[in-house]
């Protein structure tokens, strides 16, 4: 048998990293880091945060070790842990898409009417290397330059109404962003169907494309 205070402080070291993810934000910075290193600044902006309580949020995921760290000049940089951070976020994603009825909710909510195609990894990577579509990747331009797809061409979708002379005609095009609960890609698409464009969305994003060992381009 066991000891029963060596077992309890096993699982109490456990919840810690549980009470780290139990928090909106906290998930909200770990989904924005998925795609790269950010600055404690540049998290703040993205996720709507005043510097000092996106501070608080990373020092307690670092704290629970899944978040580490570098200094440049004064500036702090924040990375994911490993992987198996990455991928632990996308499991708690999808759980709870699956399992937790308001989540469910709340996810359809925001990524709005399922009025969008869209393709998978490897239709997308077979018809890339076909040449008979582009891939766009419509996330803000810092996250392209961390990783992208192969072969993609960046431009983020506050950008795309004005660019889209850029695109080739005669090729569908599919839009990619951050995950599989990343509303980017499917407001590109119907802008993009608006505008007259073949267009469709990669049924994820770049968070499952890095967590499924596709090449990657920097």
């Amino acid at each position: 048998m066991g000891d029963p205070v060596v077992k309890a402080r096993l699982f109490d070291a456990l919840a810690q990293v549980g009470k780290a993810l139990g928090s909106g934000k906290r998930l909200e910075l770990l989904d924005l880091l998925a795609q790269g290193e950010r600055s404690v600044e540049d998290l703040a902006r993205a996720a709507g945060l005043g510097l000092t309580t996106c501070s608080a949020h990373l020092q307690k995921l670092r704290q629970a070790g899944l978040l580490t760290t570098r200094r440049d000049g004064t500036k702090i940089y924040y990375r994911l842990a490993g992987p198996d951070v990455a991928a632990l976020y996308a499991l708690l994603r999808d759980v709870a898409g699956t399992r937790f009825t308001p989540a469910a909710a709340a996810r359809d909510t925001y990524l709005g009417d399922d009025d969008t195609e869209a393709v998978g990894r490897e239709e997308l990577q077979r018809r890339l290397a076909a040449g008979d579509v582009v891939a766009v990747d419509v996330r803000p331009a810092e996250e392209y330059a961390a990783g992208h797809i192969p072969g993609a061409v960046s431009i983020p979708l506050d950008q795309l109404p004005d660019r889209l002379a850029e695109l080739p005609d005669d090729v569908a095009v599919v839009a990619y962003c951050r995950g599989a609960y990343c509303v980017l890609a499917h407001d590109a698409v119907r802008l993009l169907t608006v505008r007259g464009r073949r267009a469709a969305r990669l049924t994820d994003g770049m968070l499952e494309w890095r967590l499924a060992d596709l090449p990657v381009a920097a």
